[in-house]
């Protein structure tokens, strides 16, 4: 019997496939908040979510999202409407994923960081009826919910979860409680209700999360997902990175973008698993959580291990639990990979995934990842490589635009069907969805990024790829982070610039000039920095990823 994806057996990528891993999965048709349900019966004393030392079991965790589905049918949420979860990583946003979903509603994940503007924005865009925030942000939305389709605000405190005496460091602000003010309600007044939720009226086909998103210019896109989009991204990340009910992951990236939501949280509610959760980035506080709940899988991004390394005497840290270590966002430079793998005995494991085609749709193999590499497609992935003008397939080893097609692609962008009719394209009369990244696959299946094609330098005619440069940039020992962008230039058309933040023993020892001969003798003639700039820090993203776009 034949798997719905089942993949053609040419594909390269097969001859590196794990050992005793099926190449494919069945994803059970049901809507995603049942996952939680499902280990609530198996696991129910079990603690599903440590918070600075407080435990969550999985009984509790299901009998709060119903209570919060209960509350959200009393306010007339009815199935599809939408209801924004600007939450960073608390409990209450685990309870208010699934929650929402169990009120047959949408759960719309925003960054809370963002400004009133942009808030403003998303809420006419996606008319959510009720907002869950952080009590410390209602006065942003005071100034903005006026003339929007929100209905009610409930409010949460950091403190609503803290133990009296947390065992891991905590930032000041978080111990402090909000005030609910106005027409808000309070989180704890809202589970306190613990009225009974609607009954389920959703399945797989209905729509389930929005997710907008990120580095794109003008108004930003929502990702629309549906219950088995989300359900297959879960099952996917799950067993790629061999997740069992006793793993414990540090969850750390941000639970509103696709990365942190399924290879951190949903994966580890789905297995039985236990997640320890951060607020904040805090190397020290990965670090102890690390070692004191013995995590076995963390999921990070570049600049967290850039961080966590600069740590006083990281070397010496019992960091021996993990059994995956790795992430994406940009690629790991080899330099760092290499001293993470020296000092802390810790082999990277890189990956790639994207909002619209869901998170970690291509990993590196365990037993033999690569450096610098997105790894191989993961479970029902077929990927291609397209020249993204003719369309014409790439041959092994020559760049072309990454496209695909997999169970987890999202439906649509919310509202905006000629963004979504330019999003895919046809092959063989099947829709595949284009990433916009420029790629490579070697003889083994391997794929390797190139660059996103919009961020490419043309100079003087010649092809210079940012990621290429920061990567030998990286191998320099006074550099602790870099980002390269293009500037424009009257001879060359756009010149090479690579902004540098330098480690605080180089700090007035290193040059420019120094930094340009030491990478003209490393890179082609036309590829290395002319301009280069001292910074203080780079701008990031609340994911952790370096805005290039501001810095251009």
């Amino acid at each position: 019997m034949k798997h719905a994806w089942t993949l053609q057996e040419d594909r390269p990528w097969f001859a590196s496939w794990p050992q005793g891993v099926t190449r494919s999965l069945d994803y059970p048709q049901v809507p995603m908040f049942e996952t939680l349900e499902a280990s609530a019966r198996r696991y129910p004393d079990k603690s599903a979510l440590v918070y600075y030392g407080r435990e969550i079991s999985y009984r509790q965790l299901w009998e709060a999202a119903q209570a919060l589905a209960g509350y959200l049918h009393q306010r007339g949420v009815e199935k599809g409407d939408r209801v924004t979860i600007c939450l960073p990583n608390t409990p209450h946003f685990v309870i208010a994923y699934y929650g929402v979903m169990r009120a047959n509603a949408i759960a719309v994940t925003i960054d809370p960081m963002l400004n009133a503007e942009k808030l403003r924005v998303l809420l006419d865009d996606n008319h959510s009826k009720v907002v869950v925030t952080l009590a410390d942000i209602l006065p942003l939305f005071a100034e903005i919910l006026e003339g929007t389709a929100v209905e009610c605000v409930i409010a949460c405190d950091y403190a609503d979860y803290l133990p009296a005496e947390p065992a891991l460091p905590v930032p000041d602000f978080m111990r402090r409680k909000g005030e609910v003010t106005g027409a808000s309600l309070g989180w704890q007044e809202v589970l306190d209700r613990r009225l009974a939720p609607p009954q389920g009226a959703v399945g797989p086909e209905d729509p389930a999360l929005i997710v907008y998103t990120s580095g794109t210019t003008g108004i930003p896109k929502g990702a629309l997902h549906t219950h088995r989009s989300l359900v297959a991204n879960c099952l996917r990340a799950t067993y790629m990175i061999y997740e069992t009910p006793a793993s414990v992951n540090l969850g750390v990236l941000p639970f509103f973008h696709v990365t942190g939501m399924h290879c951190c949280l949903t994966n580890s509610i789905y297995v039985g698993g236990t997640l320890v959760i951060l607020s904040r980035w805090d190397r020290e506080a990965a670090v102890i959580a690390a070692e004191k709940y013995r995590c076995t899988h963390w999921i990070n991004i570049t600049t967290m291990v850039v961080d966590m390394l600069q740590t006083p005497g990281i070397e010496k840290r019992d960091l021996s639990s993990f059994v995956i270590f790795g992430g994406g966002g940009a690629p790991m430079p080899a330099a760092l990979a290499e001293r993470l793998e020296r000092d802390l005995g810790i082999r990277y494991l890189e990956g790639y995934g994207l909002t619209e085609g869901g998170a970690a749709t291509h990993l590196n193999p365990v037993q033999k990842p690569k450096l610098q590499c997105l790894g191989i497609p993961s479970f029902d992935v077929d990927t291609k490589l397209i020249d993204p003008l003719t369309g014409r397939e790439a041959t092994p080893g020559e760049e072309g635009e990454l496209v695909m097609r997999t169970p987890s692609v999202f439906r649509e962008y919310w509202n905006k069907p000629d963004e979504t009719r330019q999003a895919f394209m046809e092959i063989d009369g099947r829709q595949w969805l284009r990433t916009g990244d420029l790629a490579r696959m070697d003889d083994e299946g391997y794929f390797f990024i190139v660059d996103r094609i919009k961020r490419m330098i043309n100079r003087a005619g010649l092809k210079v790829w940012p990621a290429a440069v920061e990567n030998t940039l990286y191998r320099h020992p006074g550099i602790e982070e870099v980002c390269v962008v293009r500037t424009p230039d009257v001879r060359v058309g756009e010149e090479v610039k690579a902004l540098i933040v330098l480690r605080k023993e180089f700090v007035g020892r290193v040059t420019e000039a120094e930094i340009r001969s030491w990478s003209k003798e490393r890179m082609a003639a036309y590829e290395y920095p002319r301009v280069i700039e001292f910074v203080t820090e780079l701008p990031k993203s609340s994911t952790g990823k370096i805005l290039w776009k501001a810095l251009q």
